[in-house]
């Protein structure tokens, strides 16, 4: 992985950690780090999982594959946003 591509895996963690904290309701308790890292994971898992139903490349916007990131990041700030209010 190059420069560029870290660079941009973190830009693009952003953007999806915080469209995964606009879909919640209510405040979450987290850290913007925590919210790009959990950005990053569920761009990458919700990228592994459009090409396993074969839907990540397609003509244009792949908005199956966005609605797949955006959902997995809400569940993951929920869960990261869960697990900080116990301790």
């Amino acid at each position: 992985m190059t420069v560029s591509g870290i660079i941009t895996a973190i830009i693009i963690g952003a953007v999806i950690g915080a469209l995964g904290r606009l879909v919640l309701r209510g405040r979450q308790n987290i850290s913007i780090i925590a919210t790009i890292l959990v950005g990053i994971v569920a761009a990458l898992i919700g990228t592994w999982l459009a090409s396993l139903i074969g839907v990540r490349d397609t003509g244009g916007i792949d908005w199956i594959e966005l609605a797949l990131q955006i959902g997995l990041a809400a569940v993951g700030v929920s869960l990261v946003a869960g697990s900080s209010r116990r301790r």
